[in-house]
């Protein structure tokens, strides 16, 4: 147990679509929660796969007063029973409990649809989540990322970053931070043309762009030329998880217009114009076995693995072999 005078909120509505932002909310309460209790218990839940008799045992009393964090995911899936069992629990909440409703906003139900003002009049912390679109909202984000990593970013850097990646958040959250290792803390639109001059081609996003491609032999030589140039592990794997859950939601989506799909998608017409490109060849099982390698490589290296250069090439390998499942 870990002493601290600050309880955390009982009581978190991360409410939103931005997957990024998504995280980082649960994860800064999931953070709160352990700082008081290193030893809470965390519990990740879809409430589709969630009945209230499931609930109760969830959020009954622990004989000996454990922390526990539950999180209770896509509330905007969630139906009138599972609702009111949440909120009736929320009447009279147990000790040590943090409680975390993910919630994108939106919702086909009117249970679903009421929750998050609900949570709100329960007294819930709200982190709001929103979708970044505008231009101007994405050079913030950029110039808080910056900062976030402990630099200092001027105009010109910013729209040379933006230019250069992107509108995916990942994206540029990873290019902000690893810009801010090479540069020292000050970041400019030199230091950005300088990073992407020496990476911008063998970067984790060209070494996925090639592994969901089925380009086996660029993957395998992309992969190598970025590791020996130092590009981050962790980069690398994010590009792929990102590569591979485009292609996943653009083909879901079916071959229509980028253009309308980019509102529904919640990406930038090009991106999803490069994706369908990207779909032939895919089916539900490989793409379902490509999740699954990503998912593992994301954990392996972050620690996971002895060797994350290995653990790297045979996640490539295995997402090559994916597009070529029938």
């Amino acid at each position: 147990m870990t002493a601290s005078t600050a309880a955390p909120a009982p009581l978190h509505l991360v409410l939103g679509e931005e997957e990024l932002l998504v995280d980082r909310a649960v994860h800064a309460a999931v953070g709160a929660a352990r700082a008081v209790d290193d030893t809470a218990e965390l519990t990740r839940m879809k409430v589709s796969d969630l009945t209230p008799p499931e609930l109760a045992e969830l959020v009954s009393p622990s004989l000996f007063s454990e922390g526990r964090v539950i999180v209770l995911e896509q509330a905007q899936d969630i139906g009138q029973e599972l609702a009111d069992a949440v909120l009736a629990y929320l009447k009279d909440p147990a000790d040590g409990i943090t409680f975390v409703v993910v919630h994108s906003g939106g919702g086909r139900s009117k249970a679903a649809k009421s929750l998050p003002t609900a949570l709100k009049k329960a007294g819930a912390e709200v982190t709001e989540c929103a979708k970044i679109t505008k231009p101007a909202e994405r050079e913030s984000f950029v110039r808080a990322e910056v900062k976030r990593a402990g630099g200092r970013i001027d105009a010109a850097g910013v729209s040379a970053l933006v230019d250069a990646v992107g509108s995916d958040l990942r994206e540029l959250s990873s290019a902000a931070t690893q810009l801010v290792a090479d540069s020292g803390g000050k970041v400019d639109e030199e230091a950005v043309r300088r990073y992407h001059r020496g990476k911008a081609d063998v970067t984790g996003f060209l070494v996925a762009e090639k592994a969901v491609g089925g380009d086996r032999a660029a993957a395998l030589e992309t992969l190598r030329w970025a590791q020996q140039i130092g590009v981050p592990h962790v980069l690398i794997a994010d590009a792929l998880a990102d590569a591979v859950r485009t292609v996943a939601r653009v083909s879901a989506a079916g071959r229509g217009n980028p253009n309308q799909l980019a509102g529904e998608l919640g990406m930038p017409p090009w991106k999803i114009r490069k994706a369908q490109g990207q779909t032939r060849g895919w089916n539900a099982t490989g793409l379902a076995e490509a999740m699954r390698t990503v998912a593992r490589v994301n954990a392996e290296v972050k620690g996971a693995a002895a060797d994350p250069d290995y653990a790297l090439e045979r996640a490539v390998l295995d997402v090559v072999g994916a597009k070529q499942t029938r």
